[in-house]
């Protein structure tokens, strides 16, 4: 098992590389320094001189990949875009945002209202979820099964912006039951908390419940089903004991989706609540054209999505005894 778990970080580093270079490609190949610096500026006639000072605050004025200027063999190679701006980034340092804060300590402070909206949205929706999806398949092809297909296929066709619209006015607005928007520490971060985690969890029931029931009903057609039937186990011990548990390793895969949101944060929701999270930290940087935020939020949720990946397999490891024995 131990060697089988090398194997997928190991797997994991080019991947990982292979992102980097698309992400430096991308912001300093496709997208120049002197387009970020007129964007940026926001004028429609920039004199060069503003463009050069822009770049040399932000050390944008140095070659790319190789600086023929430095005479030593290092500075050759380190002092430049990439090294300055792409490989330091493995060693999270994201350098400064355009007010001049450490975007490093952002991340850790804002990290937190992050996780108290995405842990319970994420535990909670699986909880209902799985519920949900187990009820309609242990009663299929009865009524039950047939309106619950019909509401989930209701739920998926409703924008995100309508749950979050519609919960604002109707919880807070019309009932006054909680806040609107905001956020607090402490305890009392769980009355700004309710209601965003109650539309992070209703507006995923419909897609997540009804890719559960077509697992689940997978698993009921085959032959151990029929096994256990055929020994007098009651149908709720097959569902849950059985079924349940061989659907795990599909379930898992979708799972690790979520993993990245639990850091970064949901982009829509964190911004309509105003929730200073990892979220609205990113829309907020991609309105400000704050390009070294976007950047290390699209390294940031590349690692904790091959992070994902890996707890993935290791979690395969504890539902398939198959992978423990390979």
């Amino acid at each position: 098992m131990l060697t089988y778990i090398v194997r997928r970080v190991l797997y994991a580093i080019p991947i990982l590389i292979g992102v980097n270079l698309i992400t430096f490609a991308l912001f300093f190949i496709v997208n120049t320094p002197e387009d970020m610096a007129r964007m940026q500026l926001g004028a429609k006639r920039v004199t060069p001189e503003a463009i050069d000072k822009w770049k040399a605050e932000r050390g944008y004025d140095l070659p790319l990949v190789w600086n023929p200027t430095e005479e030593s063999l290092y500075n050759k190679a380190t002092r430049t875009i990439f090294v300055q701006k792409s490989v330091k980034l493995f060693l999270f340092d994201f350098g400064y945002s355009e007010d001049k804060r450490d975007i490093a300590n952002e991340v850790k402070s804002r990290m937190w209202p992050s996780l108290a909206l995405a842990i319970p949205v994420f535990i909670l929706g699986l909880v209902v979820c799985v519920t949900f999806a187990l009820l309609m398949a242990f009663f299929r092809a009865t009524y039950l099964d047939f309106w619950g297909v019909v509401l989930c296929v209701a739920m998926m066709s409703i924008s995100a912006l309508f749950y979050i619209i519609g919960g604002q006015y109707l919880f807070s607005k019309v009932w006054n039951l909680v806040p609107i928007s905001g956020y607090a520490g402490g305890l009392d971060a769980a009355k700004f908390m309710i209601l965003p985690v109650l539309i992070g969890v209703v507006g995923g029931i419909g897609g997540s419940s009804r890719w559960y029931r077509t697992l689940f009903l997978e698993e009921i057609g085959k032959d151990y089903v029929r096994a256990a039937r055929a020994k007098g186990l009651a149908e709720s011990v097959v569902m849950f004991r059985h079924v349940l548990r061989n659907a795990l390793i599909p379930i898992l895969t979708g799972v690790v989706v979520v993993i990245p949101l639990l850091f970064l944060g949901s982009l829509l929701t964190e911004s309509f609540f105003g929730i200073p999270g990892l979220g609205s930290y990113t829309i907020d940087a991609i309105q400000a054209q704050d390009f070294a935020v976007v950047r290390s939020m699209v390294f940031i949720g590349s690692v904790f999505y091959i992070v994902g990946l890996i707890l993935t397999d290791i979690s395969y490891t504890l539902v398939d005894p198959r992978i423990r024995f390979e």
